[in-house]
């Protein structure tokens, strides 16, 4: 993990499940990258009365956020580069 991200400059660790290829890396980060899970996890965490599930379920909906105010969409299976916001870096 440390290699693939010192061999390529601005790569982020999570990028490394792209070495399975564009489409499964695509699947993947998708997967973490919607909002469904994070709000199943925040309400778990309300209902069991765990903040700690709540501030993790509310730290990931951060996460999603931010990527999406800088551009990083939903990944296409064409590659990390294409999203359903457009292409990074564009």
């Amino acid at each position: 993990m440390v290699a693939v991200c010192a061999a390529h400059p601005g790569a982020r660790p999570g990028d490394a499940r792209y070495l399975a290829g564009p489409r499964i890396g695509a699947i993947a980060y998708n997967a973490l990258h919607i909002l469904i899970a994070p709000l199943v996890l925040a309400f778990a965490g309300q209902v069991l009365g765990n903040s700690t599930v709540t501030a993790v379920a509310l730290i990931w909906i951060a996460h999603i956020a931010i990527d999406r105010a800088l551009g990083y969409g939903l990944k296409l299976s064409t590659g990390f580069q294409d999203t359903h916001l457009g292409r990074i870096g564009r």
